[in-house]
């Protein structure tokens, strides 16, 4: 597992026998994100000053330093995405690296501060794109701990205190997001959490599940439609669940 170093914004590579604790980063990718090869440059910070995707980084680290984290986990950076191998390790792992985080910060892009106008605050939750994401199903359900924040990283709300809201807005039953395992629930009711979000890739809308359906499969982007038949194939070869068939 990869990490970045809240205090020097350098990234480490460490054996799964010794990852540390570790903050997390859950947001939408937004058009200037920073990949793990801007962050590899020797005088990175200073090639990437300005740019809004390091901007973001270097305020998670501020944030997770301030918490007491020595290192955070960001998915922009902390993948080789340009190795085939890596991309499919990591996404098949990833709903274990929220799980495992000490905590996971939701950043709300487009979201703007909450004030004294609690209709207005629900409204923005809703209409968040945080919460239309395929891969932030996962990124909301698997880590104990979720604290939001605004565009301008303001805390809103943490994954307890915004539970109702959450529980309207996602159609996710209230117990999963106190921590009970997704795997008490049908397939079905899993897949409904889902049925309004996207993905901008056709392939991830399979991929982003794996590990709501605890099923691990190679990731063939590419395979367009025929990923969601591989994932309904694998669930069908685990599960005596017969409701995946519905979708």
């Amino acid at each position: 597992m990869r990490l970045l170093n809240t205090t020097t914004v350098q990234l480490k590579k460490f054996p799964a026998k010794e990852i540390p604790k570790y903050a997390i980063l859950s947001h939408t990718w937004e058009a200037d994100e920073v990949s793990l090869q801007d962050m590899s440059q020797p005088d990175h910070d200073v090639a990437l000053s300005g740019k809004a995707g390091y901007e973001k980084i270097k305020t998670c680290c501020h944030l997770a330093q301030k918490d007491g984290y020595d290192w955070v986990w960001i998915d922009t950076c902390c993948i080789d995405k340009t190795s085939s191998s890596e991309l499919s390790e990591e996404i098949n792992s990833m709903y274990q690296w929220y799980k495992r985080a000490c905590v996971c910060y939701a950043y709300l892009a487009d979201l703007a501060a909450f004030t004294s106008d609690n209709t207005a605050n629900k409204s923005g939750l809703w209409e968040s794109r945080w919460f239309r994401r395929g891969w932030t199903l996962q990124e909301l359900i698997a880590p104990e701990f979720v604290e939001f924040y605004a565009k301008d990283w303001s805390e809103i709300g943490t994954k307890s205190s915004l539970e109702p809201w959450i529980a309207e807005i996602t159609g996710i039953n209230v117990y999963v997001l106190r921590g009970v395992s997704p795997s008490v629930f049908s397939i079905f009711e899993r897949m409904t959490w889902a049925k309004y979000r996207e993905t901008t890739r056709e392939e991830d809308m399979a991929y982003c599940l794996l590990g709501i359906f605890q099923i691990n499969m190679p990731l063939l982007y590419g395979e367009g439609k025929k990923a969601f038949k591989r994932l309904q194939y694998e669930l069908l070869q685990h599960h005596d669940d017969l409701t995946i068939l519905a979708w």
